[in-house]
Protein backbone atom coordinates (compact mmCIF):
# COMPACT_ATOMS: atom_id res chain seq x y z
CA UNK A 1 0.00 0.00 0.00
CA UNK A 2 3.06 2.35 0.99
CA UNK A 3 3.91 1.94 -2.92
CA UNK A 4 0.72 3.03 -3.91
CA UNK A 5 0.68 6.29 -1.62
CA UNK A 6 3.73 8.14 -3.69
CA UNK A 7 3.39 7.12 -6.83
CA UNK A 8 -0.31 6.41 -7.99
CA UNK A 9 -0.25 2.96 -8.85
CA UNK A 10 -1.36 -0.42 -6.40
CA UNK A 11 1.73 -3.11 -5.59
CA UNK A 12 0.83 -5.67 -3.38
CA UNK A 13 -1.80 -7.86 -1.59
CA UNK A 14 -5.21 -5.68 -0.99
CA UNK A 15 -3.75 -3.43 -3.99
CA UNK A 16 -7.47 -3.41 -5.69
CA UNK A 17 -8.65 -1.20 -2.50
CA UNK A 18 -6.73 1.66 -3.70
CA UNK A 19 -8.00 1.98 -7.67
CA UNK A 20 -8.69 5.49 -7.94
CA UNK A 21 -10.97 6.64 -10.80
CA UNK A 22 -9.49 8.11 -13.84
CA UNK A 23 -11.32 11.03 -15.35
CA UNK A 24 -14.47 10.46 -16.56
CA UNK A 25 -15.26 7.65 -14.31
CA UNK A 26 -16.74 9.16 -11.60
CA UNK A 27 -19.95 8.64 -13.73
CA UNK A 28 -20.17 5.23 -12.96
CA UNK A 29 -22.39 3.63 -10.25
CA UNK A 30 -21.10 3.02 -6.92
CA UNK A 31 -22.53 -0.51 -6.21
CA UNK A 32 -23.75 -1.47 -2.56
CA UNK A 33 -23.28 -5.00 -2.45
CA UNK A 34 -22.09 -6.00 0.86
CA UNK A 35 -18.72 -5.63 0.20
CA UNK A 36 -15.72 -3.02 1.00
CA UNK A 37 -15.55 0.09 -0.55
CA UNK A 38 -12.63 1.16 -1.60
CA UNK A 39 -11.63 4.84 -1.11
CA UNK A 40 -11.75 5.67 -4.76
CA UNK A 41 -15.35 4.74 -4.59
CA UNK A 42 -15.75 7.45 -1.39
CA UNK A 43 -14.30 10.06 -3.50
CA UNK A 44 -16.14 9.26 -6.06
CA UNK A 45 -19.40 9.75 -4.79
CA UNK A 46 -18.19 12.39 -1.75
CA UNK A 47 -16.60 14.74 -4.08
CA UNK A 48 -17.54 13.95 -7.93
CA UNK A 49 -21.12 13.05 -7.43
CA UNK A 50 -21.16 9.27 -8.65
CA UNK A 51 -24.08 7.75 -8.53
CA UNK A 52 -24.91 4.93 -5.92
CA UNK A 53 -26.87 1.70 -6.72
CA UNK A 54 -28.11 -0.73 -3.88
CA UNK A 55 -27.64 -4.29 -5.02
CA UNK A 56 -30.28 -6.98 -5.03
CA UNK A 57 -28.31 -9.57 -3.34
CA UNK A 58 -27.38 -7.72 -0.48
CA UNK A 59 -31.13 -6.28 -0.57
CA UNK A 60 -32.24 -9.96 0.04
CA UNK A 61 -29.72 -10.27 3.08
CA UNK A 62 -30.76 -6.91 4.68
CA UNK A 63 -34.18 -8.54 4.79
CA UNK A 64 -33.90 -11.16 5.96
CA UNK A 65 -32.18 -9.65 9.07
CA UNK A 66 -35.03 -7.39 9.41
CA UNK A 67 -37.35 -10.71 9.78
CA UNK A 68 -35.25 -12.02 12.23
CA UNK A 69 -35.30 -8.68 14.36
CA UNK A 70 -39.28 -8.89 13.96
CA UNK A 71 -39.53 -12.46 14.58
CA UNK A 72 -36.92 -11.70 18.14
CA UNK A 73 -39.54 -8.99 19.03
CA UNK A 74 -42.51 -10.84 19.05
CA UNK A 75 -41.35 -13.28 21.03
CA UNK A 76 -41.66 -10.30 24.18
CA UNK A 77 -38.00 -9.93 25.27
CA UNK A 78 -36.23 -6.63 25.74
CA UNK A 79 -33.81 -6.08 23.19
CA UNK A 80 -31.22 -3.24 23.69
CA UNK A 81 -32.23 -0.34 20.93
CA UNK A 82 -35.10 -2.44 19.83
CA UNK A 83 -37.64 -1.90 22.96
CA UNK A 84 -35.65 -0.30 25.33
CA UNK A 85 -34.06 3.11 25.94
CA UNK A 86 -30.41 4.11 25.23
CA UNK A 87 -27.20 5.11 26.81
CA UNK A 88 -27.94 5.38 30.34
CA UNK A 89 -31.93 4.36 29.66
CA UNK A 90 -30.60 1.29 28.60
CA UNK A 91 -32.71 -0.81 31.43
CA UNK A 92 -36.18 1.30 30.48
CA UNK A 93 -38.60 -1.06 28.66
CA UNK A 94 -40.65 0.93 26.46
CA UNK A 95 -44.13 -0.12 25.43
CA UNK A 96 -44.61 -1.35 22.15
CA UNK A 97 -46.88 1.17 20.51
CA UNK A 98 -44.05 3.72 21.10
CA UNK A 99 -41.07 2.23 19.06
CA UNK A 100 -41.60 4.14 16.23
CA UNK A 101 -41.80 7.64 18.42
CA UNK A 102 -38.65 6.07 20.01
CA UNK A 103 -36.47 6.06 17.34
CA UNK A 104 -37.53 9.65 15.68
CA UNK A 105 -37.36 10.49 19.67
CA UNK A 106 -33.18 9.45 19.27
CA UNK A 107 -32.98 11.69 16.26
CA UNK A 108 -34.38 14.28 17.24
CA UNK A 109 -32.67 14.16 20.75
CA UNK A 110 -29.33 13.64 19.76
CA UNK A 111 -28.66 16.36 16.82
CA UNK A 112 -27.16 18.53 19.09
CA UNK A 113 -23.87 20.07 17.52
CA UNK A 114 -22.59 22.85 16.93
CA UNK A 115 -20.25 25.04 15.05
CA UNK A 116 -19.30 25.20 11.06
CA UNK A 117 -21.51 23.01 8.72
CA UNK A 118 -19.12 20.13 7.60
CA UNK A 119 -18.23 20.04 3.88
CA UNK A 120 -20.82 18.21 2.09
CA UNK A 121 -18.38 16.01 0.73
CA UNK A 122 -17.62 14.67 4.55
CA UNK A 123 -21.47 14.59 4.72
CA UNK A 124 -22.09 12.40 1.31
CA UNK A 125 -19.18 10.59 2.55
CA UNK A 126 -20.43 9.31 5.42
CA UNK A 127 -23.84 8.86 4.24
CA UNK A 128 -22.94 6.54 1.78
CA UNK A 129 -20.63 4.57 4.05
CA UNK A 130 -23.87 4.32 6.44
CA UNK A 131 -25.34 2.62 3.94
CA UNK A 132 -22.83 0.80 2.88
CA UNK A 133 -22.85 -0.49 6.63
CA UNK A 134 -26.03 -1.27 6.13
CA UNK A 135 -26.08 -3.13 3.30
CA UNK A 136 -24.02 -5.49 4.78
CA UNK A 137 -26.95 -7.20 6.31
CA UNK A 138 -26.27 -7.19 10.37
CA UNK A 139 -28.10 -4.12 11.44
CA UNK A 140 -31.65 -5.32 11.08
CA UNK A 141 -32.92 -2.20 9.34
CA UNK A 142 -35.32 -2.38 6.39
CA UNK A 143 -33.96 -2.27 2.52
CA UNK A 144 -36.14 1.14 2.76
CA UNK A 145 -33.84 2.93 4.86
CA UNK A 146 -30.74 2.50 2.46
CA UNK A 147 -33.22 2.92 0.03
CA UNK A 148 -33.90 6.73 1.36
CA UNK A 149 -29.96 7.24 1.65
CA UNK A 150 -29.20 6.03 -1.48
CA UNK A 151 -32.13 8.54 -3.36
CA UNK A 152 -31.02 11.83 -1.06
CA UNK A 153 -27.34 11.08 -2.45
CA UNK A 154 -27.99 10.02 -6.17
CA UNK A 155 -30.89 13.96 -5.76
CA UNK A 156 -27.90 16.03 -4.46
CA UNK A 157 -29.31 16.54 -1.16
CA UNK A 158 -26.46 17.48 1.51
CA UNK A 159 -27.62 17.56 5.06
CA UNK A 160 -26.41 20.25 6.88
CA UNK A 161 -24.13 19.04 9.58
CA UNK A 162 -22.68 20.97 12.42
CA UNK A 163 -18.86 19.80 12.86
CA UNK A 164 -18.47 19.57 16.29
CA UNK A 165 -20.46 16.89 18.28
CA UNK A 166 -18.88 13.29 18.55
CA UNK A 167 -16.46 11.79 21.21
CA UNK A 168 -16.20 8.82 18.25
CA UNK A 169 -17.12 6.12 20.60
CA UNK A 170 -20.66 5.34 20.10
CA UNK A 171 -20.32 6.07 17.11
CA UNK A 172 -20.68 9.79 14.98
CA UNK A 173 -23.86 10.34 17.32
CA UNK A 174 -24.68 13.74 16.84
CA UNK A 175 -23.05 13.99 12.92
CA UNK A 176 -25.03 11.48 11.90
CA UNK A 177 -27.96 12.16 13.98
CA UNK A 178 -27.98 15.68 11.66
CA UNK A 179 -28.19 13.10 8.46
CA UNK A 180 -30.95 11.13 9.99
CA UNK A 181 -33.15 13.96 10.69
CA UNK A 182 -32.88 15.12 7.33
CA UNK A 183 -33.97 11.35 6.43
CA UNK A 184 -37.33 12.07 8.19
CA UNK A 185 -37.64 15.30 7.38
CA UNK A 186 -36.77 17.81 9.52
CA UNK A 187 -33.60 19.84 10.03
CA UNK A 188 -31.73 21.88 6.66
CA UNK A 189 -29.68 20.70 4.21
CA UNK A 190 -28.07 22.31 1.21
CA UNK A 191 -29.00 21.85 -3.02
CA UNK A 192 -26.23 23.18 -5.59
CA UNK A 193 -24.92 24.97 -2.79
CA UNK A 194 -28.03 26.61 -1.83
CA UNK A 195 -29.36 25.65 1.81
CA UNK A 196 -33.27 25.42 2.37
CA UNK A 197 -35.63 23.35 4.62
CA UNK A 198 -35.03 19.23 4.04
CA UNK A 199 -38.91 18.78 3.18
CA UNK A 200 -38.68 21.73 0.49
CA UNK A 201 -35.95 19.74 -0.99
CA UNK A 202 -37.46 16.48 -0.78
CA UNK A 203 -40.75 17.46 -2.10
CA UNK A 204 -38.91 19.11 -5.00
CA UNK A 205 -36.64 15.59 -5.20
CA UNK A 206 -39.90 13.34 -5.33
CA UNK A 207 -38.84 12.09 -2.20
CA UNK A 208 -40.88 10.86 0.45
CA UNK A 209 -39.50 11.40 3.97
CA UNK A 210 -38.50 8.42 5.86
CA UNK A 211 -40.69 7.11 8.62
CA UNK A 212 -38.60 4.72 10.98
CA UNK A 213 -39.51 1.86 12.56
CA UNK A 214 -37.84 -0.08 15.66
CA UNK A 215 -34.20 -0.24 15.57
CA UNK A 216 -34.06 2.26 12.79
CA UNK A 217 -32.99 5.50 14.27
CA UNK A 218 -30.44 4.07 16.51
CA UNK A 219 -29.20 2.23 13.47
CA UNK A 220 -28.58 5.19 11.41
CA UNK A 221 -26.74 6.87 14.99
CA UNK A 222 -24.37 4.10 15.45
CA UNK A 223 -21.22 3.87 13.73
CA UNK A 224 -18.00 5.47 12.79
CA UNK A 225 -19.10 6.85 9.37
CA UNK A 226 -18.16 10.50 10.03
CA UNK A 227 -15.09 9.47 11.00
CA UNK A 228 -14.05 7.34 7.81
CA UNK A 229 -15.45 9.49 5.14
CA UNK A 230 -12.91 12.30 6.71
CA UNK A 231 -10.03 9.80 7.03
CA UNK A 232 -11.14 8.52 3.58
CA UNK A 233 -10.74 11.76 1.67
CA UNK A 234 -7.48 12.90 4.08
CA UNK A 235 -6.08 10.02 3.01
CA UNK A 236 -6.58 10.26 -0.83
CA UNK A 237 -5.43 13.88 -1.02
CA UNK A 238 -2.48 12.45 1.13
CA UNK A 239 -1.75 10.15 -1.90
CA UNK A 240 -2.13 13.55 -4.30
CA UNK A 241 0.39 15.41 -1.75
CA UNK A 242 3.22 12.71 -1.21
CA UNK A 243 4.10 12.49 -5.14
CA UNK A 244 4.27 16.88 -4.99
CA UNK A 245 6.38 16.52 -2.23
CA UNK A 246 8.73 14.14 -3.61
CA UNK A 247 8.70 16.20 -6.69
CA UNK A 248 9.71 19.49 -5.05
CA UNK A 249 12.37 17.05 -3.04
CA UNK A 250 13.97 16.42 -6.32
CA UNK A 251 13.26 19.90 -7.60
CA UNK A 252 15.27 21.31 -4.70
CA UNK A 253 18.23 19.20 -4.75
CA UNK A 254 18.62 20.66 -8.06
CA UNK A 255 17.61 23.72 -7.81
CA UNK A 256 20.23 24.17 -4.55
CA UNK A 257 22.95 21.96 -6.37
CA UNK A 258 22.72 19.41 -3.69
CA UNK A 259 24.45 16.39 -4.09
CA UNK A 260 22.86 13.17 -4.69
CA UNK A 261 24.90 10.63 -3.03
CA UNK A 262 22.49 10.15 -0.15
CA UNK A 263 20.52 8.69 -3.09
CA UNK A 264 22.69 5.70 -2.87
CA UNK A 265 20.72 2.57 -3.45
CA UNK A 266 22.98 1.33 -1.27
CA UNK A 267 22.31 3.28 1.87
CA UNK A 268 18.55 3.19 1.70
CA UNK A 269 18.99 -0.92 1.55
CA UNK A 270 20.78 -1.04 4.53
CA UNK A 271 18.38 0.76 6.35
CA UNK A 272 15.44 -2.03 5.54
CA UNK A 273 12.97 0.71 5.82
CA UNK A 274 10.44 0.40 2.76
CA UNK A 275 9.12 3.74 2.81
CA UNK A 276 12.51 5.36 2.62
CA UNK A 277 13.91 2.70 -0.15
CA UNK A 278 11.00 4.04 -2.07
CA UNK A 279 11.58 7.74 -1.58
CA UNK A 280 15.30 7.47 -2.82
CA UNK A 281 14.15 5.79 -5.06
CA UNK A 282 11.64 7.85 -6.80
CA UNK A 283 14.28 10.82 -6.20
CA UNK A 284 16.46 9.04 -8.13
CA UNK A 285 14.33 8.67 -11.22
CA UNK A 286 13.26 11.70 -11.58
CA UNK A 287 16.79 13.15 -11.35
CA UNK A 288 17.99 10.45 -13.80
CA UNK A 289 19.84 12.44 -16.84
CA UNK A 290 20.14 15.71 -14.78
CA UNK A 291 23.05 18.15 -15.99
CA UNK A 292 23.22 20.11 -13.11
CA UNK A 293 24.50 17.02 -10.57
CA UNK A 294 27.43 16.24 -12.61
CA UNK A 295 28.16 20.29 -13.09
CA UNK A 296 29.55 20.34 -9.41
CA UNK A 297 30.80 17.39 -8.30
CA UNK A 298 34.43 18.39 -8.97
CA UNK A 299 35.63 21.12 -6.84
CA UNK A 300 32.44 21.76 -4.72
CA UNK A 301 33.40 22.96 -1.53
CA UNK A 302 30.40 21.73 0.64
CA UNK A 303 31.23 18.75 2.38
CA UNK A 304 27.57 17.88 2.75
CA UNK A 305 24.28 19.41 2.68
CA UNK A 306 21.67 20.39 5.39
CA UNK A 307 19.15 17.74 6.77
CA UNK A 308 16.22 18.86 4.49
CA UNK A 309 18.00 17.70 1.97
CA UNK A 310 20.37 14.87 2.48
CA UNK A 311 17.83 12.93 4.57
CA UNK A 312 14.54 13.06 2.51
CA UNK A 313 13.93 9.53 2.34
CA UNK A 314 14.74 9.06 6.17
CA UNK A 315 11.96 11.60 6.55
CA UNK A 316 9.78 11.32 3.82
CA UNK A 317 9.89 7.50 3.20
CA UNK A 318 9.06 7.23 7.58
CA UNK A 319 6.33 9.73 7.32
CA UNK A 320 4.77 7.70 4.06
CA UNK A 321 5.35 4.14 6.16
CA UNK A 322 3.27 5.95 8.84
CA UNK A 323 0.47 7.12 5.96
CA UNK A 324 0.18 3.67 4.35
CA UNK A 325 -0.42 1.64 7.80
CA UNK A 326 -2.97 4.51 8.57
CA UNK A 327 -4.71 3.65 5.39
CA UNK A 328 -4.49 -0.28 6.38
CA UNK A 329 -6.52 0.77 9.38
CA UNK A 330 -9.47 2.95 7.17
CA UNK A 331 -9.40 0.27 4.20
CA UNK A 332 -10.28 -2.15 6.94
CA UNK A 333 -13.19 0.27 8.26
CA UNK A 334 -14.63 0.91 4.75
CA UNK A 335 -15.71 -3.04 4.91
CA UNK A 336 -16.82 -2.76 8.71
CA UNK A 337 -20.63 -2.37 10.22
CA UNK A 338 -20.14 -0.30 13.10
CA UNK A 339 -23.85 -0.52 14.39
CA UNK A 340 -24.85 -1.94 17.53
CA UNK A 341 -26.42 -4.37 18.34
CA UNK A 342 -25.91 -6.30 15.17
CA UNK A 343 -28.16 -9.60 14.03
CA UNK A 344 -26.89 -12.66 13.00
CA UNK A 345 -28.99 -14.92 11.18
CA UNK A 346 -26.33 -18.05 10.38
CA UNK A 347 -27.12 -21.35 12.56
CA UNK A 348 -30.36 -19.72 14.21
CA UNK A 349 -31.06 -15.76 15.25
CA UNK A 350 -28.45 -13.87 17.62
CA UNK A 351 -28.80 -10.27 18.72
CA UNK A 352 -25.47 -9.02 20.18
CA UNK A 353 -24.77 -6.18 21.68
CA UNK A 354 -21.15 -5.10 21.04
CA UNK A 355 -19.30 -2.04 21.12
CA UNK A 356 -18.27 -1.92 17.35
CA UNK A 357 -19.05 1.54 17.02
CA UNK A 358 -16.31 2.76 19.01
CA UNK A 359 -13.46 4.68 17.15
CA UNK A 360 -10.57 4.08 18.53
CA UNK A 361 -9.04 2.15 15.70
CA UNK A 362 -9.73 5.50 13.61
CA UNK A 363 -8.70 7.85 15.98
CA UNK A 364 -5.29 6.34 16.53
CA UNK A 365 -4.71 6.17 12.82
CA UNK A 366 -5.79 9.63 12.11
CA UNK A 367 -3.76 11.21 14.76
CA UNK A 368 -0.55 9.09 13.64
CA UNK A 369 -1.84 10.57 9.91
CA UNK A 370 -1.31 14.22 11.60
CA UNK A 371 1.94 13.33 12.66
CA UNK A 372 3.46 12.41 9.57
CA UNK A 373 2.02 15.02 7.60
CA UNK A 374 3.89 17.47 10.31
CA UNK A 375 7.41 15.93 8.82
CA UNK A 376 6.17 15.68 4.90
CA UNK A 377 5.67 19.80 5.81
CA UNK A 378 7.98 20.40 8.04
CA UNK A 379 10.76 19.34 6.01
CA UNK A 380 9.89 21.08 2.76
CA UNK A 381 9.73 24.18 4.68
CA UNK A 382 13.30 23.84 5.74
CA UNK A 383 14.64 23.29 2.11
CA UNK A 384 12.80 26.26 1.37
CA UNK A 385 14.00 28.28 4.31
CA UNK A 386 17.66 27.08 3.03
CA UNK A 387 17.25 28.24 -1.07
CA UNK A 388 15.93 31.50 0.12
CA UNK A 389 18.39 32.03 2.69
CA UNK A 390 21.48 33.44 0.61
CA UNK A 391 24.20 32.13 2.74
CA UNK A 392 25.12 29.29 0.56
CA UNK A 393 26.47 31.10 -2.26
CA UNK A 394 27.38 27.79 -4.13
CA UNK A 395 23.84 27.49 -5.31
CA UNK A 396 23.89 30.24 -7.20
CA UNK A 397 20.02 31.56 -5.94
CA UNK A 398 19.82 34.52 -5.30
CA UNK A 399 19.01 35.88 -1.47
CA UNK A 400 15.07 35.44 -1.37
CA UNK A 401 14.60 34.66 -5.30
CA UNK A 402 14.47 38.56 -5.03
CA UNK A 403 15.40 40.37 -8.93
CA UNK A 404 16.26 43.35 -7.47
CA UNK A 405 17.68 42.43 -4.12
CA UNK A 406 16.83 44.64 -1.71
CA UNK A 407 14.38 46.80 -3.84
CA UNK A 408 12.72 43.63 -4.32
CA UNK A 409 11.71 40.96 -1.39
CA UNK A 410 11.03 38.39 -3.68
CA UNK A 411 9.44 35.09 -1.98
CA UNK A 412 10.75 36.08 1.91
CA UNK A 413 7.55 35.72 2.92
CA UNK A 414 6.30 33.13 1.05
CA UNK A 415 8.63 30.97 3.83
CA UNK A 416 7.27 32.98 6.35
CA UNK A 417 3.51 31.49 5.20
CA UNK A 418 5.46 28.06 5.25
CA UNK A 419 6.76 28.85 8.53
CA UNK A 420 3.08 29.27 9.88
CA UNK A 421 1.42 26.78 8.38
CA UNK A 422 4.06 24.34 10.17
CA UNK A 423 3.60 26.19 13.50
CA UNK A 424 0.13 25.06 13.19
CA UNK A 425 0.26 21.55 11.96
CA UNK A 426 2.43 20.95 15.32
CA UNK A 427 -0.53 22.60 17.25
CA UNK A 428 -2.82 19.88 15.35
CA UNK A 429 -0.36 17.15 15.97
CA UNK A 430 -1.36 16.82 19.47
CA UNK A 431 -3.76 13.58 19.59
CA UNK A 432 -6.99 13.93 20.50
CA UNK A 433 -7.56 10.11 21.16
CA UNK A 434 -5.45 10.56 24.68
CA UNK A 435 -7.79 12.79 25.81
CA UNK A 436 -11.18 10.58 27.48
CA UNK A 437 -13.91 12.58 28.47
CA UNK A 438 -16.60 10.18 29.62
CA UNK A 439 -20.45 10.59 28.96
CA UNK A 440 -24.03 9.39 29.44
CA UNK A 441 -23.27 9.04 33.40
CA UNK A 442 -20.67 6.98 33.18
CA UNK A 443 -21.68 4.16 30.87
CA UNK A 444 -19.77 5.60 27.62
CA UNK A 445 -17.09 5.99 29.86
CA UNK A 446 -13.79 5.73 27.48
CA UNK A 447 -14.26 7.68 24.30
CA UNK A 448 -12.16 7.73 21.31
CA UNK A 449 -12.40 11.24 20.07
CA UNK A 450 -11.59 10.72 16.86
CA UNK A 451 -13.67 13.18 15.75
CA UNK A 452 -11.50 15.91 16.51
CA UNK A 453 -8.73 13.74 15.33
CA UNK A 454 -10.45 13.31 12.08
CA UNK A 455 -11.57 17.33 11.97
CA UNK A 456 -7.78 18.43 12.60
CA UNK A 457 -6.41 15.78 10.04
CA UNK A 458 -8.87 17.10 7.04
CA UNK A 459 -7.31 20.52 8.46
CA UNK A 460 -3.70 19.01 8.50
CA UNK A 461 -3.62 17.91 4.94
CA UNK A 462 -4.89 21.05 3.63
CA UNK A 463 -2.09 23.32 5.44
CA UNK A 464 0.52 20.84 4.53
CA UNK A 465 -0.55 21.18 0.69
CA UNK A 466 -0.07 24.71 0.93
CA UNK A 467 4.04 24.17 2.25
CA UNK A 468 4.78 22.00 -0.22
CA UNK A 469 2.99 24.31 -2.98
CA UNK A 470 5.30 26.92 -1.46
CA UNK A 471 8.16 24.69 -2.07
CA UNK A 472 7.45 24.03 -5.69
CA UNK A 473 6.97 27.67 -6.44
CA UNK A 474 10.14 28.29 -4.72
CA UNK A 475 12.56 25.74 -6.48
CA UNK A 476 10.74 26.52 -9.89
CA UNK A 477 12.62 29.97 -9.35
CA UNK A 478 15.99 28.07 -7.89
CA UNK A 479 15.81 25.79 -11.09
CA UNK A 480 15.68 28.60 -13.37
CA UNK A 481 18.93 30.33 -11.91
CA UNK A 482 20.96 26.89 -13.34
CA UNK A 483 20.28 27.85 -16.86
CA UNK A 484 21.42 26.80 -18.92
CA UNK A 485 21.60 23.43 -17.53
CA UNK A 486 18.20 21.03 -17.38
CA UNK A 487 17.48 18.96 -14.72
CA UNK A 488 16.11 15.12 -14.79
CA UNK A 489 12.86 14.50 -17.15
CA UNK A 490 10.96 14.04 -14.45
CA UNK A 491 12.00 17.33 -12.46
CA UNK A 492 11.61 19.19 -15.79
CA UNK A 493 7.88 17.81 -16.02
CA UNK A 494 7.69 18.92 -12.92
CA UNK A 495 8.89 22.36 -13.39
CA UNK A 496 6.49 22.92 -16.54
CA UNK A 497 3.40 21.64 -14.14
CA UNK A 498 4.85 24.77 -11.86
CA UNK A 499 4.91 27.12 -14.66
CA UNK A 500 1.89 26.03 -16.74
CA UNK A 501 0.39 28.28 -14.18
CA UNK A 502 2.70 30.66 -12.28
CA UNK A 503 5.22 33.17 -14.29
CA UNK A 504 8.82 33.33 -13.33
CA UNK A 505 9.21 36.24 -11.28
CA UNK A 506 10.19 39.68 -13.09
CA UNK A 507 10.01 41.56 -9.72
CA UNK A 508 7.46 41.68 -7.25
CA UNK A 509 4.27 40.37 -6.96
CA UNK A 510 1.65 39.00 -4.32
CA UNK A 511 2.95 35.30 -4.15
CA UNK A 512 -0.77 34.28 -2.51
CA UNK A 513 -2.49 33.44 -5.74
CA UNK A 514 0.46 31.61 -6.94
CA UNK A 515 0.92 29.17 -3.83
CA UNK A 516 -3.10 29.06 -4.50
CA UNK A 517 -2.65 27.82 -8.15
CA UNK A 518 0.10 25.15 -7.05
CA UNK A 519 -2.09 23.75 -4.16
CA UNK A 520 -4.70 23.30 -6.64
CA UNK A 521 -2.47 21.56 -9.07
CA UNK A 522 -1.25 18.90 -6.20
CA UNK A 523 -5.02 18.49 -5.56
CA UNK A 524 -5.03 18.04 -8.66
CA UNK A 525 -3.12 15.81 -8.94
CA UNK A 526 -1.22 16.99 -11.50
CA UNK A 527 2.52 15.68 -10.01
CA UNK A 528 1.22 11.69 -9.93
CA UNK A 529 2.45 10.81 -12.94
CA UNK A 530 5.94 12.52 -13.55
CA UNK A 531 7.72 9.17 -14.60
CA UNK A 532 5.16 7.87 -16.91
Amino acid sequence: MWYALATGRASGPGACELHHYPPGMASLDVVLDGTALPIASVTAVARHGAQVRFDHSARARVDAARAAVLAQVALGKPIYGINTGFGNFAQVRVDDHKLADLQRNIVRSHAAGVGEPLPSEVVRGAMLLTAASLARGISGVRSAVIDSIVAHLNAGIVPVVPEVGSVGASGDLAPLSHIALALIGEGSVTVDGRTMPTAQAQAAAGIAPLALEMKEGLSLLNGTHVMAATAALALDDTRRLAGAAIAATAMAIDGCRASDSGLDARIHHARCQPGQELVAQRLRALLKGSQVLPSHKEGDPRVQDPYGLRCAPQVLGAALDAVAWAEGVVTRELGAVTDNPLVFTLGGTAIVSGGNFHGMPLAIALDTLKIALCHVAGISERRTYWALSGHDRESRVRPHLAVDAGFDSGLMIAQYTAAACVNELGVLAHPASPGNVPTSAGIEDYNSMGATSARHARRSVELATNVVAIELQTMAEALDCQRPLRSGDGVERAHAIVRGQVARLAGDRSPAPDIAAIAGLIRSGAFDRLLD
